[in-house]
């Protein structure tokens, strides 16, 4: 499970078995946790246990890092 990111106490990272799904990223602070797509655009699959705030910080995070992102996801699943 690669880490991509630690930032502002989320970590964001990907499951090495999730190559068969869209580019995606996953986010976890604590006990909460995420997914978020990364094609076409940076979206939210899904956020449990975060709050409004940390909700809106994810995805401003996603969106500024959605290419390295999904370089990294290339790199890693050799596509």
């Amino acid at each position: 499970m690669p880490t991509l990111l630690f930032i502002k106490g989320f970590r964001f990272f990907f499951y090495s078995n999730e190559n068969d799904e869209p580019v995606h990223v996953h986010v976890i602070r604590g006990d909460a946790n995420g997914k978020i797509w990364l094609e076409p655009a940076a979206e939210i699959a899904w956020l449990h246990g975060f709050t409004n705030s940390e909700e809106k910080d994810i995805l401003e995070i996603a969106q500024a890092n959605k290419e390295m992102f999904k370089q990294k996801w290339y790199e890693y699943f050799g596509k």
